[in-house]
């Protein structure tokens, strides 16, 4: 049984910290960006040292007390907020220092607080790249992006923020402190403690540093926006990319009409590519040593893809400055989805033969429950889509809350039908702790059961989140 921290507790654990860690729960630490949820909390504890979350969390052991991880807030699926109790929420704010740049072995050492922002600008001081990249990165927080494996439009190239990361600092439920920072790339030494704490969630123990890949900048990179005449002609582009630039392919991004239809209906002063956006697009990216310019290998695609069928028409950035202006495009997707309000939002990923035969089967099973409009925009090149359902235009949202869950429904038996996760790279939070015991594999349920259980067997490790409290 959790116990609330009353103030009496909370006297206690100021005497044991530095002046200044402890504060009141401020409106931003019980917010989330969906406002799905609101927040509560006793108090909120801004550690700057890994011995300071050492501290917090072995006094929350003793007392029972919930601890909610809190890292820039950014989370879609409520993994920063909890609506019970009286936790105390753990900001890693303070702890955002870069402790050690190696240039020549490609690695970064930083602090789970650092904004994924602030971990690329570290490494473009020393001529290099580190590649994950979200919208929310000047915000949000490199432990949070861990815990959650993050994905973002780079993953076809470099992977998940599981791919990216050598070595890890934690702190256990205990309270213990596990230096796990190592910069090895090769290290067989029995369970692999770090996997096991990225995509956790704060459920198992919180994340303080990290060693972090870099990777050389490409000498060249460039961008262009293609018409492609459906999914399956998007993805036949993608592999003809691949058979022309190989693996410099960074991003490859679908975006339907739709996307731009809410762009135009919410956002007038964003310049549309197209007067009369096509139905399909697809947004890539080229990171090049020296060599062909991507211009030229973009001219080779669009000129093959062409007489193949595959597109009919196109936009090459010719510029660092349009090039931006595409990606600003793509990034004003979520925003105009967030301005139209929807009444369920996917983030589903599937295999990717699987995608142009899912788009199609789930519009037709959402037309036959009722007038909807679709949003499905995301990373082809990885499998990942965002698949939101909206409402006809003119109507109000909350008029069809009853049928979220029912939308939700339609949409996932889908996607696990076809092999495919009902979770990709936002993580399960509270908003899919349900969806895990419905769809999730018994036996791999029961093993993460046993896992929680071990590590953290009094449950104030962020209750409610991956699992169920009650887990």
């Amino acid at each position: 049984m959790l116990t609330p921290l009353s103030p009496d507790l909370l006297t206690k654990l100021d005497a044991l910290l530095p002046q200044g860690t402890l504060r009141e729960a401020a409106p931003r630490y019980l917010e989330e960006p969906r406002g799905k949820w609101q927040g509560v909390a006793a108090a909120v504890a801004a550690p700057k040292t890994a011995a300071e979350v050492s501290i917090i969390v072995s006094f929350a052991a003793k007392h029972h007390i919930a601890l909610v991880p809190y890292g820039g807030g950014t989370g879609l699926v409520g993994g920063q907020v909890t609506s019970t109790g009286a936790p105390l929420v753990v900001s890693l704010e303070r702890m955002n220092h870069v402790r050690d740049v190696h240039a020549s072995e490609n690695v970064i050492v930083v602090e789970a607080g650092c904004t994924l922002q602030a971990v690329q600008d570290a490494a473009l001081e020393a001529n290099r790249l580190f590649p994950l990249s979200i919208g929310s990165k000047g915000t949000a927080q490199i432990g949070g992006n861990l815990a959650t494996n993050a994905g973002g439009i780079n993953v076809l190239r470099y992977g998940n923020a599981r791919d990216l990361a050598l070595g890890l600092e934690a702190v256990f439920p205990d309270g213990s402190v596990w230096n796990g920072l190592t910069r090895l790339r090769k290290d067989n030494t029995g369970y692999d403690l770090r996997n096991l704490l990225i995509g956790s969630e704060g459920t198992l123990g919180i994340i303080t540093a990290a060693a972090l890949k870099l990777f050389p900048r490409p000498a060249q990179t460039g961008t262009a926006l293609f018409a492609v005449k459906s999914p399956a002609s998007a993805l036949a582009l993608l592999s003809l990319l691949r058979e022309i630039a190989g693996e410099t392919v960074s991003a490859f991004e679908l975006i339907h009409r739709q996307g731009l239809e809410f762009i135009s209906e919410t956002m007038p002063d964003v310049r549309l590519p197209w007067p009369d956006p096509p139905e399909w697009m697809v947004l890539t990216e080229l990171g090049l040593a020296r060599g062909p310019s991507p211009q030229a290998l973009f001219e080779e695609l669009f000129e093959a893809a062409l007489e193949q069928g595959l597109a009919h028409d196109g936009i090459i950035a010719q510029s660092e400055a349009q090039s931006e202006a595409l990606w600003a495009l793509r990034e004003a997707i979520p925003i105009a989805n967030k301005n139209i309000g929807s009444i369920s939002s996917h983030d589903v990923s599937l295999p990717l033969s699987a995608m142009p035969a899912f788009i199609p089967r789930a519009g037709e099973a959402l037309a036959a429950h009722g007038v909807y409009r679709v949003n499905c925009f995301g990373h082809l090149g990885d499998g990942n889509l965002h698949y939101n359902v909206f409402p006809p235009k003119g109507a109000q949202r909350d008029t069809y809350k009853a049928m979220a869950s029912e939308v939700q429904g339609i949409v996932h038996d889908i996607v696990v039908s076809m092999n495919g996760s009902f979770s990709a790279e936002h993580g399960l939070g509270r908003l899919k702790v349900n969806d895990l015991e419905h769809y999730g594999d018994p036996t791999k349920l029961t093993a993460m059961q046993g896992i929680k259980a071990a590590l953290d067997p009094q449950g104030i490790m962020n209750p409610g989140t991956v699992l169920s409290a009650k887990s």
